[in-house]
């Protein structure tokens, strides 16, 4: 949900207090225009932006055809249709395409590394294509993880947990200040009945002894494809397996193949490059 504060913040911080390159009298229009192939999303935050300022905004194609997150857009698409008055038309543009550009470019290399890890596993006897699932981190920009969470969804990825309340990890400074079993059932003693407890290991054969002191999700990171593989195939069924750590487009095949669950790319969020979107007014 973008709220009247978040589009204030934007709005403020590139505004400032005197501006005079938008003060353009009379009512204008404007289209939101993909310059490149990609999947869209933000728009709900572009939509935001402009009708904060007054201005009448719709997410649609060149042919009226509603446009929504999620969609596959062509180059030389319009996404966005606005009309008000220049100068606030003006003023919500750059936000707008920044917010939209931003998150179009998660969502693309979202949908990229969604599409990576069905092929692998489908070239896998160990996994199952309709099973595993591409995951964001949260390595996301402070004060955009909504619009990124999102934008990862819309992608076809998964949220993963979106702040600390959804899920207990137990990583390896907690090991070290609690001991491997002795974190995991601190946690566990503490945790909610609909909680789950993930532990993060850096061993195949951690995985199981993570699993027997109480593991919902057994976290394997910085493992090459074949020592997951191993790590893995040693859990119990009711376990969850995900894989992460520098995880790249193109190790997403190898590592889908090993029949984990979960592949957790924090690229996805920190490193997307933005989609080329731009913004033209009309008169």
């Amino acid at each position: 949900m973008i709220t009247d504060g978040d589009v204030e913040r934007w709005l403020c911080e590139d505004v400032g207090h005197h501006d005079v390159t938008n003060q353009v009298p009379g009512e204008t229009t404007g289209r939101l225009v993909a310059k490149e192939d990609g999947v869209v999303a933000g728009l709900d935050a572009a939509l935001a932006v402009f009708e904060y300022l007054g201005v009448d905004a719709e997410a649609v194609a060149d042919d009226g055809e509603p446009v929504a997150d999620g969609d596959r857009v062509t180059a030389g698409q319009r996404v966005l249709r606005v009309r008000g008055p220049a100068r606030e038309v003006l003023r919500g543009e750059r936000p707008a395409v920044n917010v939209a550009s931003h998150a179009s470019g998660v969502a693309t290399a979202t949908a990229a590394a969604v599409a990576a890890a069905r092929e692998g596993a489908e070239c896998s006897p160990d996994a199952d294509p309709d099973a595993v699932r591409v995951a964001a981190t949260r390595k996301t920009t402070p004060g955009l993880r909504g619009v990124e969470k999102r934008a990862v969804v819309a992608g076809g990825g998964d949220t993963h947990r979106l702040d600390l309340s959804h899920m207990v990890m137990v990583k390896e400074n907690h090991v070290a200040e609690l001991g491997f079993e002795g974190a995991i059932e601190r946690f566990r003693e503490r945790v909610s009945f609909a909680t789950q407890i993930e532990v993060e290991v850096e061993r195949p054969e951690d995985g199981v002894r993570a699993a027997e002191a109480g593991a919902d999700v057994v976290l394997f990171d910085n493992l090459d494809p074949d020592a997951l593989r191993e790590g893995v195939a040693a859990l119990p069924a009711d376990t969850l397996a995900e894989a992460s750590g520098g995880i790249g487009l193109d190790d997403v095949p190898a590592y889908a193949a090993t029949g984990v669950d979960v592949i957790s790319m924090g690229s996805l969020t920190h490193s997307a490059d933005a989609l080329d979107l731009s913004f033209y007014t009309e008169g």
